[in-house]
């Protein structure tokens, strides 16, 4: 099985089929990325976008990384970014919106719920840049080397952006409330 990196060398010479065996490795990964910034049918118009742009920045693609993937979230950072820069004013933030919305009857979902928003919370006051670290991290199941090609930034950068993060949301009296185990 041909590395990434030997994928996109050979698309380089001509053979488009090569960077084709690329999307289909990472599509569900970039596309879940996606949708989970943007929601699922924005994602969707924004994959289409990231594909674009790969292939036509491939040449500046590193072939030193045998993996495409972390690269490959880079341009989708740089689709999305694109795309919140083209959105009204009016709605800077529509995902946000979206995640503080949600409410439901049952005390357990209550809870639930609750416990969500309180993260959420959290979350909303990390730096951006610890923000998009952590996501990488966590829900992208990335190293924090490979954070840091995504964001451009080196390991070392990253490593003390993911503390950062990790410290904070410890820190953070919602987060600290959660984790509270009640006495009997």
């Amino acid at each position: 099985m041909s590395s990434d990196a030997e994928l996109i060398g050979r698309s380089l010479h001509g053979d488009t089929d090569a960077f084709v065996e690329v999307i289909s490795r990472h599509e569900s990964a970039i596309g879940s990325y996606l949708a989970r910034r943007v929601g699922r049918q924005t994602a969707e118009d924004v994959l289409g976008d990231v594909w674009v742009a790969a292939y036509a920045s491939r040449a500046s693609y590193d072939r030193s990384y045998p993996g495409a993937r972390p690269w490959l979230y880079g341009v989708a950072l740089n689709r999305l970014r694109q795309h919140w820069r083209s959105e009204p004013e009016e709605d800077p933030a529509p995902d946000v919106a979206r995640m503080a919305s949600g409410w439901d009857p049952w005390p357990a979902v209550d809870t639930r719920v609750d416990a969500q928003a309180s993260l959420r919370a959290a979350l909303a006051r990390l730096k951006p840049e610890e923000r998009e670290v952590l996501g990488l991290v966590a829900w992208e199941d990335l190293t924090v080397a490979e954070a840091g090609r995504v964001l451009d930034i080196p390991a070392g950068t990253a490593r003390r952006l993911l503390h950062q993060a990790r410290k904070s949301l410890r820190d953070a009296p919602e987060v600290a409330a959660l984790l509270q185990v009640p006495t009997t």
